[in-house]
């Protein structure tokens, strides 16, 4: 049975938004250990299912984008998830594509149109309305980290979409997963930050977390890239933070308020808005030509 490309995206971004109920409820409290086996797990797989090495010269340009689009990104979003509630932390992670609209400007000179500077500040107030939850005030720390999570990937895709890719988007991403694994792995040894035990059921979670929610979702993600383009699986996105959300009053019983579900009304329509105008704004640099394996397999450029 094959899943059609919007099917697929559908079910990734689904999966993604398993991310923060399996890491409260299945998972050791340590973030930068839990990214780390996120970070490994996932990229082995995809490693195997790809099989390709990148150019020896391209190797910087890899710890610089597994750092930013999986390393940091990782560690602060499993803070971000600890710290917060699902739905609020995956709300903040769906301002990744509004943040690329800011830093595209001064990274690679893409000025964005008023359309898209309208879609980031209805973002930003959407944002500001989730924030505001009752009388309780949420972590700030939690907060910061979601929002620097956002930021970090954004900041690698506006550079990937900038130096292009060498190999196809599965092997990219897998060297991406695996420079992140490293990295993580000696800031969790740095910190102390590994669990003294691990139950059957934080085993579970992880195997889960690795394998299910990172190597298959992404698999999915960029196989539907592949075949439907960039522009009409993005709207999937906002996905996760609506599985996020459902998940977290089904059995965490977390209900937003009437504030903050306005607020993630506006995130969700700004991004839509922002989906639909001067879909121009982000191309791959002129000055990159394609390798002969993406030539010959035909891949679409990001």
């Amino acid at each position: 049975m094959t899943f059609s490309p919007k099917l697929a995206a559908a079910v990734a971004t689904m999966l993604w938004g398993l991310t923060y109920i399996v890491t409260t409820t299945m998972l050791p409290q340590n973030p930068m250990f839990i990214a780390a086996v996120r970070a490994i797990g996932g990229g082995l797989p995809l490693l195997l299912l790809a099989r390709e090495f990148p150019p020896r010269d391209w190797w910087g340009r890899i710890i610089v984008l597994g750092t930013l689009n999986s390393g940091l990104f990782f560690g602060l979003l499993f803070v971000a998830a600890i710290r917060l509630p699902g739905g609020v932390a995956a709300t903040f992670q769906a301002l990744g594509p509004l943040f690329m609209v800011l830093l595209a400007w001064p990274v690679i000179g893409a000025i964005p149109s008023r359309g898209k500077l309208t879609a980031v500040v209805l973002g930003a107030v959407g944002v500001a309305m989730v924030v505001l939850k009752g009388g309780a005030a949420l972590d700030m720390i939690g907060i910061a980290a979601a929002l620097g999570a956002a930021a970090s990937v954004a900041l690698g895709s506006t550079l990937l979409h900038h130096w292009g890719r060498p190999i196809s988007v599965i092997g990219l991403t897998a060297w991406q997963l695996i420079v992140a694994g490293v990295e993580l792995s000696i800031v969790a040894a740095f910190l102390g930050d590994v669990p003294a035990s691990l139950t059957v059921e934080n085993i579970l979670g992880l195997t889960i977390m690795a394998l299910v929610i990172t190597a298959l979702a992404f698999v999915l993600w960029f196989g539907a890239i592949q075949k439907a383009g960039p522009s009409a699986v993005a709207p999937l996105m906002l996905l996760t933070p609506l599985t996020a959300f459902a998940l977290d009053a089904l059995f965490r019983g977390f209900i937003p308020t009437p504030i903050q579900s306005l607020g993630v009304a506006i995130v969700i329509g700004s991004l839509l808005y922002g989906q639909h105008v001067d879909r121009r704004a982000f191309r791959v640099a002129h000055h990159h030509k394609p390798s002969a394996r993406q030539a010959s397999q035909k891949v679409p450029a990001e």
